[in-house]
């Protein structure tokens, strides 16, 4: 069909539907339209609820259909350091007014940036509340008007270091993320060579600095963090690698070594062989991996590389730079090219094309999930993590795709329990209403008895004892076989009332003198004629099977987590913190559910009027 003949369609389809406008037509045109098919059609499409149900409804098949192929679900992922975020898609905003003044420096936690201009000034962005009680942005006005040179933001805490040599800390402060230790307080009031600070680092509770004179300073939550140096490397220490409860430095004469204390129980404090004979020229880290840079270009990584962080691609180039996120790496190469490596979740290893195309990346800030890169020219680049644009729950999952996949499953289990229930119902109904007398009391006590079931206590009761012993997919089957083999009653006796009625018509009659069996009189004969009552008995049983499916879900009685369903999905909205503090958690679930049913409840009734002559309106 040609663009024009679509448009013109629509076109016509919205007069028709909307504005009520219908071309006159002949006789002959009027017979030729009203053949049962063409009727029904013209009368479904002719209401404007039923198909915008129908477009609707379609809409949300077609994204949870598809959508898993984009949002893929791992039942094993959870991030302690991505927990109850709202919807957001600012996480690496950084303001206009940073990129024009120039960017000095630029750090980030696990959901907001932080960055200072060369005039000094303090800029943040993204989702700056990390707790209930404590905002990042609500920075401290000593901070405000200090002159400030660097910054480092850590897991719940930022540092920052003024032009004077004054350091400052904000945030969570409860475990001594601001206590400095007493040679460090020295080292700062007597300032002068003995206070010239080359790097500025904060991890998981924990900071350091280090001076241009080779001595480190640690200070934070020693319970949580090794932050003690050993003695013999005082004056020696040239960079240092935080992870996210411990460190590794560079030394001055190029060698690698573990200077704190916990090096005999650490991965960290074996040191591989290839990095004793050679010179490192840089290092750094993820979450809990430590990575080298020797004076031939080789990158040797060590540790526990949770997340592919020692899967180290092909260079094109020497490395001459590494930068460490949470789980990845990324390194600036001699000729300029950037590359990046590890966990790619969040698209934080996914280099793009302008940074390729860029002249001369002048610096690069790489922190959990975000990357920025600034050339020459003051340009800034970004990639990595944005937000979420349906926010995570309770244990750092991407909402929207729980939402995606849990549809997915939700629709499945709907649709086959449908399937079950109509076929138990049309043979059982079928078989009654032909052959009648002690066949049909005897089906029809069953019926009795199986509709008067309370039926969601019952299949509560039937899933507890049955599926405690099943895995989350066996379980899922149960469900859909509890729900068909529950639901067959409505559609038993609807056929069996229908046949009761065909059963007397000529027809039938016709067929019996000619000799036709007695089941394909039912069900090649007589069944095709009530096709249309099912077809409507089944869309409206599948937003019925969907919703029973969920409630026993949301009670704890369905398929169970981590699997999820729209229904398991809503368990948490029983929860008073969770629906007064973390909306976005049972409305985004309960919006697109509640749509769907009454989506199909729309398409359900448009049938029903469709199907039935007597509603029609010429």
């Amino acid at each position: 069909m040609s663009n024009n003949k679509k448009e013109f369609f629509l076109v016509r389809w919205f007069k028709r539907c909307i504005l009520r406008q219908r071309p006159e037509l002949s006789l002959e045109e009027e017979e030729t339209i009203q053949t049962p098919v063409k009727a029904m059609v013209s009368s479904f499409v002719h209401k404007p609820l039923a198909m915008g149900g129908l477009i609707v409804f379609l809409l949300i098949f077609a994204f949870v259909l598809i959508g898993p192929k984009y949002w893929v679900l791992d039942l094993s992922d959870q991030d302690a350091t991505l927990v109850n975020l709202p919807p957001s898609n600012n996480m690496m905003k950084v303001p206009k007014e940073l990129i024009q003044t120039g960017i000095a420096d630029i750090t980030s936690g696990n959901t907001y940036g932080l960055g200072i201009d060369l005039n000094g000034e303090l800029y943040m962005w993204g989702h700056t509340r990390i707790t209930d009680k404590i905002d990042m942005a609500d920075v401290p006005q000593e901070v405000r008007d200090a002159d400030i040179v660097s910054v480092a933001a850590g897991t719940d805490h930022c540092v920052a270091l003024g032009s004077d040599g004054q350091v400052y800390v904000w945030g969570n402060t409860r475990l001594k993320q601001d206590k400095f230790g007493k040679d460090m307080e020295k080292a700062m009031e007597e300032g002068g060579e003995e206070w010239n600070v080359v790097q500025l680092e904060a991890s998981n509770q924990f900071s350091a600095i280090v001076t241009d004179n080779g001595n480190l300073y640690l200070w934070g939550n020693g319970n949580m963090a090794d932050v003690k140096v050993r003695s013999k490397y005082d004056g020696k220490i040239a960079k240092v690698a935080l992870t996210d409860n411990e460190y590794i430095s560079l030394l001055t004469d190029g060698t690698v070594a573990y200077t704190g204390y916990k090096d005999k129980k650490s991965p960290l404090g074996r040191i591989p062989k290839q990095l004793k004979d050679k010179k490192v020229v840089d290092i750094a880290s993820t979450s809990k991996s430590v990575a080298a840079i020797t004076e031939d270009g080789e990158i040797v990584v060590w540790g526990s590389a949770v997340k592919g962080e020692n899967k180290v691609p092909e260079l094109p180039a020497k490395p001459v730079h590494l930068y460490g996120g949470r789980y990845h790496y990324t390194a600036l190469l001699e000729n300029g090219d950037v590359v990046s490596w590890g966990d790619n979740k969040y698209h934080q290893a996914d280099i793009p094309a302008a940074v390729h195309n860029a002249d001369n990346i002048d610096q690069i800030f790489v922190s959990n999930y975000q990357n920025y890169a600034v050339d020459e020219e003051g340009n800034l680049y970004t990639w990595g993590l944005k937000g979420f644009p349906l926010g995570t729950d309770k244990l750092g999952r991407d909402m929207l795709t729980r939402i995606v996949n849990g549809g997915k499953v939700t629709m499945t289990v709907g649709a086959i329990s449908v399937v079950i229930a109509t076929v138990l119902g049309v043979v059982f109904g079928g078989l009654a209403g032909y052959f009648g007398g002690k066949l049909d009391i005897l089906i029809m006590r069953i019926a009795e008895i199986v509709g008067g079931l309370p039926f969601i206590p019952f299949a509560m009761i039937l899933s507890a004892v049955i599926g405690s012993r099943l895995d989350p997919t066996q379980r899922m089957y149960l469900i859909m076989v509890v729900l068909g083999i529950l639901s067959w009653v409505p559609t038993c006796r609807l056929v069996r009332a229908q046949i009761l009625s065909q059963r007397e018509m000529e027809y039938v009659t016709a067929a019996k003198a000619m000799g036709i069996r007695e089941h394909t009189i039912v069900f090649r004969h007589i069944l095709p004629n009530v096709i249309s009552l099912l077809i409507v008995s089944m869309t409206l049983d599948f937003a019925t099977c969907m919703l029973t499916e969920s409630t026993l879900s949301y009670l704890g009685f369905g398929i169970p987590l981590p699997t999820p369903t729209w229904g398991n999905l809503l368990n948490g909205a029983n929860n008073s913190i969770v629906i007064q503090q973390y909306w976005w958690q049972w409305v985004f679930p309960a919006a697109i559910f509640g749509i769907c049913t009454i989506c199909i409840n729309l398409i359900g009734d448009g049938l029903r009027d469709a199907m039935d002559p007597k509603a029609l309106e010429r």
